[in-house]
């Protein structure tokens, strides 16, 4: 082909790359602190669609303050998930979803389950553990182990926790000691702590970081900051939702700029009110890398040379 130039070759192998379907996947790991879903909220059906929609966006969902004791409510939103149909769902066709739970949690008058929800074409739960130690947490923590053949880091443990409001400082704090016992358990550092840890406002002050090992040891990561804010409601303007990984390599396989809130009143065009029936919170949730990144640039290179010696 007269002309031809490797400016000519590149754009129409980039092409054939958009073309033949290169869409880069992702993988997202949110937490959601739902203001208790018990049975009200699975029978009120456009809190349970809009639950749906917002869990469907995640490939790994950890969910707090489950009223569930028999496990029947997340069976419920498990198969709304299993056959959901909506707009989030058309983009990522062909997921079906599973769950793993804690035990009762809590307060006799209080129980309340801890849960991950993951797609089963992109995630595999390993292993699970529940912290054992007493008097340490009002709702110990549960760690899962994973492995994802979609992510560049493939093994990571994700550990989730809802705080107890009159002993934040404490049970965070606390969370090094799980840390330790999941590294001597799994031989795992690939560690991410997430869920509403009250870490903001009048439960956790500037002056309180400096007794949080998570915060002192630096090979721990904060990834969502003190300054955004991950509720609902105009009275409060505060971080109550984290997500923290530690070490390099875990760093290395985060998404920049990745972490944040979804804002799903927005997104869904819900009013406060309407919003709040769902959760006084916004989830928040970051992205790992995708091991789809290395393979495609092998793809587009063998489609640079295939195209060239077409044109």
């Amino acid at each position: 082909m007269r002309g031809r130039t490797p400016y000519h070759c590149l754009l129409f192998a980039f092409l054939c790359y958009v073309v033949g379907g290169g869409a880069i996947s992702e993988f997202r790991i949110c937490a959601f602190s739902m203001n208790k879903f018990d049975t009200q909220k699975t029978f009120h059906y456009k809190v349970l669609h809009t639950l749906t929609r917002i869990v469907s966006r995640c490939d790994i969902a950890f969910l707090q303050q489950v009223v569930d004791s028999d496990g029947s409510l997340i069976k419920s939103l498990v198969a709304s998930l299993n056959r959901y149909s909506g707009r989030e769902a058309q983009r990522y066709e062909g997921y079906h979803y599973n769950s793993v739970s804690s035990a009762n949690l809590g307060k006799p008058n209080d129980l309340q389950k801890y849960v991950f929800i993951y797609r089963t074409e992109t995630a595999h739960v390993t292993a699970q553990q529940q912290y054992q130690k007493q008097n340490q947490f009002l709702r110990a923590p549960l760690a899962v182990y994973f492995h994802s053949n979609r992510t560049t880091i493939k093994n990571f443990v994700l550990v989730g926790l809802h705080t107890d409001p009159s002993s934040t400082v404490q049970e965070i704090n606390r969370l090094y000691d799980v840390f330790e016992e999941v590294l001597k358990k799994w031989n795992n550092k690939n560690v991410m702590f997430l869920g509403n840890f009250h870490a903001s406002c009048a439960y956790m002050t500037r002056r309180d970081k400096k007794q949080i090992r998570l915060f002192t040891n630096t090979s721990f990561h904060w990834l969502i900051k003190d300054k955004m804010d991950t509720t609902i409601t105009d009275e409060t303007n505060c971080a109550y939702d984290r997500i923290v990984v530690h070490g390099k390599s875990f760093l290395k396989a985060i998404e920049p700029f990745s972490a944040g809130v979804f804002d799903f009143p927005r997104e869904y065009k819900l009013s406060k009110t309407k919003a709040q029936e769902v959760s006084s919170h916004l989830p928040v949730e970051v992205r790992l890398k995708s091991s789809a990144l290395l393979l495609q640039a092998k793809h587009l290179l063998v489609l640079l040379a295939l195209c060239c010696l077409f044109l």
